[in-house]
């Protein structure tokens, strides 16, 4: 080996680069049937009512969708033209606390419904009103194309209290 050679060598070995790194190529797609990689969540179509999610949804708001946020969860997303304050207001008084802003920009705000259990539950239930219509933008795309309205000024996610699907 030339001292260029071992040079190189010295220095992948001491950045944290062997040979084993050279050795193996990546897979850049997972084959069908690869047991390590996992289906990729697929969104729920049915809107859940009030009693299965423990919380109320906020009035004249639309489903738009749910999401699996793993270890059993799921999490559903409405969309509302009301504006951010009324939502939150909505959500103060039914809920009977006051939650938490935890974003000014764009303003987030979060209430806490039930007892979080890390080893069981990827997400602590709850309620996060987000406003989509902060620094000018036109609001959150309806995904459901031709629908009424077009964007969202709103939006909720909700997790249910239960942890579970409902």
């Amino acid at each position: 080996m030339t001292t260029t050679g071992l040079r190189a060598l010295v220095l992948l070995t001491a950045l944290g680069v062997g040979r084993a790194t050279f050795a193996q190529t990546p897979v850049p797609f997972p084959r069908p049937g690869d047991p390590q990689k996992p289906a990729p969540p697929t969104p729920q179509t049915a809107a859940p009512n009030e009693q299965s999610l423990g919380v109320p949804v906020y009035p004249a708001a639309q489903f738009i969708a749910s999401y699996d946020a793993g270890r059993g969860q799921r999490y559903y997303l409405y969309g509302s033209n009301a504006s951010f304050t009324d939502v939150v207001s909505y959500y103060k008084n039914v809920l009977k606390q006051k939650g938490e802003l935890v974003y000014d920009e764009p303003p987030v705000h979060e209430f806490d419904v039930g007892r979080y259990r890390e080893e069981t539950m990827a997400f602590p239930p709850g309620v996060t009103v987000k406003d989509y219509t902060w620094g000018g933008s036109d609001g959150y795309l309806n995904p459901k194309r031709g629908a009424e309205p077009a964007r969202f000024k709103t939006i909720v996610m909700i997790v249910p209290v239960s942890g579970g699907t409902p």
